[in-house]
């Protein structure tokens, strides 16, 4: 119970920057992981580059942003953003964050994406450039949500 109460304090004291990715994407990672844990979802991790990126913004213009795909997220992700852009700046502490996730994640090239378990844990290889919009990407990540549960 004191972890639960924990992890929901971390969720709403950091909802001002974790939600400033915009469309329910959370950019505070250790507030992302106590929302997984305490909704029970795996994370969507997004390795982008929101601003420079022909990749990443037609995945975002194509995917992301659909209705269809929001829905989705939002019954079933905790979808997380770590953005490295050329053109604005990022917070330090931001900025530390994400490079320490690229570090960790980022599979070559932008956009990275992967579905993780509530631990951070791998559950997919890179679906950044998965082919098909957002049905595909349904379709892929409905796949592999079984795989958070066990």
């Amino acid at each position: 119970m004191k972890t639960l109460l924990k992890s929901l304090a971390i969720v709403i004291t950091s909802s001002s920057l974790a939600l400033a990715a915009g469309k329910g994407w959370e950019t505070n990672w250790e507030a992302a992981k106590a929302r997984s844990k305490a909704e029970n979802k795996p994370i969507l991790i997004n390795l982008t580059g929101s601003d420079w990126c022909g990749w990443c913004i037609k995945l975002e213009k194509e995917v992301f942003s659909s209705r269809e795909f929001q829905e989705f997220a939002a019954a079933n992700l905790v979808l997380f953003e770590a953005d490295f852009p050329k053109k604005k700046t990022v917070p330090a502490e931001l900025k530390a964050q994400n490079e320490i996730l690229e570090k960790k994640y980022l599979a070559g090239g932008y956009p990275t994406v992967y579905l993780l378990d509530t631990e951070g844990k791998k559950l997919s290889n890179d679906i950044g450039e998965l082919k098909g919009g957002t049905p595909e990407y349904i379709r892929t990540i409905t796949e592999l949500i079984p795989k958070n549960k066990n």
